[in-house]
């Protein structure tokens, strides 16, 4: 990141629960749906000049069910849908790792990129110029908030419904 790079705040996102429907190791197109509001929201984020950065412990990686690429080609969907709304994702950080991973590549007793470890949010803000106090991450789960504050962000918990009136009764951006 250049040091002259201006700092933006940043929309940290988990994946399954926030931004689609977690069904278990969603990994095909074809499984995938939206929450609600969840298009509109990360939108909203791009035009109010904010980052929108995806964070996504992906286990089924490590256990075997499906492969990064399957990961990276559902990014890829993810992120010709959100064009159509006129949004999308700045970056994606995913977590292959777990301690039972039955891939020895993937095994790890404390994996460092696992939430709630904060390694993929650390990664991020080394990559990005964020706003690490103006930043806030959106998770489903008390991991996501651990990790978030962990990286020194606030974390917020969604419980399901609506994504974008959530984050609006939240006021933000």
């Amino acid at each position: 990141m250049p040091a002259s790079a201006t700092l933006k705040p940043a929309l940290f996102l988990d994946r399954d629960g926030v931004l689609n429907e977690d069904q278990g190791y969603v990994y095909r197109w074809e499984d995938f749906r939206w929450i609600v509001g969840a298009r509109e929201a990360v939108a909203d984020f791009n035009r109010a000049g904010w980052l929108v950065i995806v964070v996504t412990n992906q286990s089924g990686v490590g256990r075997g069910y499906y492969t990064e690429d399957a990961v990276h080609a559902l990014h890829a969907h993810m992120q010709s849908d959100l064009a159509q709304v006129g949004g999308h994702i700045d970056a994606f950080y995913h977590a292959p790792q777990h301690p039972e991973a039955i891939e020895p590549a993937y095994r790890h007793p404390d994996p460092p990129l696992r939430k709630p470890n904060p390694g993929m949010i650390l990664q991020a803000l080394t990559d990005w110029p964020i706003a690490r106090a103006a930043s806030v991450l959106v998770g489903d789960k008390p991991s996501d908030v651990e990790a978030a504050a962990r990286a020194g962000i606030r974390g917020v918990l969604f419980e399901g419904g609506d994504l974008r009136a959530f984050l609006k009764a939240l006021s933000l951006p």
